[in-house]
């Protein structure tokens, strides 16, 4: 059997999955390979498009395949004498969060080797009712959006696994252990589980709610709060007046959140080292903020204030070479949402 896990792949008592299989393996089971997603198996990778390489675990002499480096999907060298591949992975609820894409490119990978996938149910965080943004269009795919999906998609890990083989992969061999005592009401802080970073920038529950719409700041020249302790919740870049852009934002009076003036120093990626002044988004009511429209209005702001500054970011992102990186993340083109 092999596993793809990372660092949120726990248990309820904060146990790592790689412990548990570890423990139970010469059961009913011989582990023979783990596989880890973007940021690495361990988390490690800080930044954004960061490539990682396989290695050998230290402590149990298996192969530990990289699926964000020279393979996005595994091989069948990796799924050799494998009869199960187990996949353990928290999602954000966001549609650009790549987790579910390792999933989807594995599940494609285990249905041409004939290889049963298991995959261990686990809540979206944002709650299972609530959806935001467009219909990915199909000419738009990419590894932020390789099926057609929502932007907050609704939608647990499982249930995606079932979508992907009903849509996708009807003859991946396919199980999904289901979740106890979880309502689809439920926000995280809900469950009654401890939050576990699923990745280095996905640090708190409210970065989650954010991120639908504040990921799209990733396709343009503004910082979207990498390199600082409260990513994708502050937003800015050194051309902004920080009370200027709060004032126009506050004044547009979206629903469930507040604009607070804010100045931060990114240590690395976009501006680092340098003074960037912008805001800090407070969800004052989650209940009725919406995270895309709200990012929409922000950067429709933006351009308006600062159209000679503000820039989309150019291609390559995330493997895609031609298309617009706000593209893929919108999952269509750009002039239907900005009118250019």
């Amino acid at each position: 059997m092999g596993a793809l896990i990372h660092p949120a792949s726990v248990s309820s008592r904060l146990e790592h999955a790689s412990r548990i299989l570890e423990r139970h393996s010469g059961d009913l089971f011989q582990l023979a390979a783990f596989f880890g997603p973007q940021h690495g198996f361990l988390g490690q990778t800080q930044d954004n498009m960061v490539e990682w390489k396989g290695y050998e675990h230290p402590r149990l002499h298996i192969p530990v395949y990289s699926l964000y480096g020279d393979h996005r999907e595994p091989t069948p060298e990796m799924l050799e004498g494998l009869d199960v591949l187990l996949v353990d992975l928290q999602d954000a609820g966001s549609r650009y969060y790549t987790f579910i894409w390792t999933l989807y490119l594995s599940m494609r990978a285990c249905e041409k080797c004939g290889v049963a996938v298991v995959v261990l149910d686990r809540p979206n965080p944002l709650n299972g009712i609530t959806t935001e943004g467009p219909m990915l269009n199909p000419n738009y795919k990419s590894f932020v959006g390789m099926h057609p999906l929502p932007v907050r998609h609704g939608r647990t890990i499982g249930e995606l696994a079932e979508q992907f083989r009903e849509e996708a992969f009807p003859d991946c061999e396919l199980f999904v252990l289901s979740m106890k005592d979880w309502d689809r009401q439920m926000w995280f802080d809900q469950t009654g589980l401890r939050w576990v970073m699923p990745s280095p920038n996905m640090p708190t529950l409210e970065t989650a709610a954010v991120y639908p719409g504040m990921c799209l700041f990733e396709g343009t020249n503004l910082s979207e709060g990498r390199g600082t302790t409260r990513p994708f919740e502050i937003f800015g870049a050194p051309f902004i007046d920080a009370e200027n852009i709060c004032s126009e934002l506050n004044n547009l009076n979206l629903p469930g959140v507040f604009f607070r003036e804010n100045y931060f120093q990114p240590t690395f990626n976009k501006f680092a080292g340098q003074l960037c002044g912008g805001a800090q988004i407070h969800v004052i009511d989650r209940k009725v903020f919406r995270s895309f429209q709200t990012g929409l209005e922000i950067l429709r702001t933006i351009r308006r204030l600062y159209g000679d500054q503000f820039a989309w970011k150019q291609p390559p992102y995330e493997y895609e070479r031609e298309k617009l990186p706000i593209e893929i993340l919108l999952g269509g083109p750009v002039k239907e949402f900005f009118g250019d």
